[in-house]
């Protein structure tokens, strides 16, 4: 999640400037969203090998198009007058950026980040097919075993996982929305 974030707001802010270019880039990037995660650990498996750097890979692509879509989307999305306002006060292009668009973005970019966590919670189960551990080698073990309590107890505690982490981003994306965004919340 750290480097899908990392790499998904800066480009979205890259994109939200040059729209021309954003079309073909968001649709790259969803095309690759498309690819089944298996066949994703295949390629990852041949360029990394076996372990933790593959499933890494793998899971940061899957990161990046929620965040970098809800980042372009609400950086487009900001009150034009706003930006004009800002403009009229003398603000530089950079403290409008941080002290404007990026905060007026704010809900929707945590909502492509709290999206990328439940995907991402969930997909890492397929980690456990390339020797990267986590949830998903209990799933695996269950189903090599024909032993369902291994496969319950890891699809559960993925499943509250993400439950848990979508509860818990949804409550930060609520207390860091600006006051005036958040009528009828």
């Amino acid at each position: 999640m750290f480097w899908g974030f990392i790499i998904s707001v800066p480009l979205g802010i890259i994109l939200s400037r040059h729209k021309k270019i954003a079309k073909y880039v968001l649709a790259f990037v969803g095309t690759l969203q498309t690819i089944p995660g298996l066949v994703m650990l295949g390629f990852a498996m041949i360029l990394f090998g076996i372990g933790k750097p593959p499933a890494l890979a793998v899971l940061t692509l899957y990161a990046i198009l929620p965040t970098l879509r809800n980042t372009y989307t609400g950086l487009t999305e900001v009150d034009a007058g706003c930006i004009e306002s800002a403009k009229g006060i003398g603000m530089s292009r950079i403290q409008i950026l941080f002290k404007v668009e990026l905060p007026l973005a704010l809900p929707s970019i945590v909502s492509g980040f709290r999206m990328s966590t439940i995907y991402i919670i969930n997909w890492a189960t397929l980690a456990g097919l390339v020797g990267a551990g986590g949830l998903g080698d209990l799933i695996w073990t269950g189903l090599a075993t024909y032993e369902n309590n291994f496969i319950l107890i890891g699809a559960l505690l993925a499943a509250v996982m993400a439950m848990l982490f979508g509860a818990i981003i949804g409550g930060v994306q609520n207390i860091m929305t600006p006051r005036g965004l958040n009528v009828g919340r």
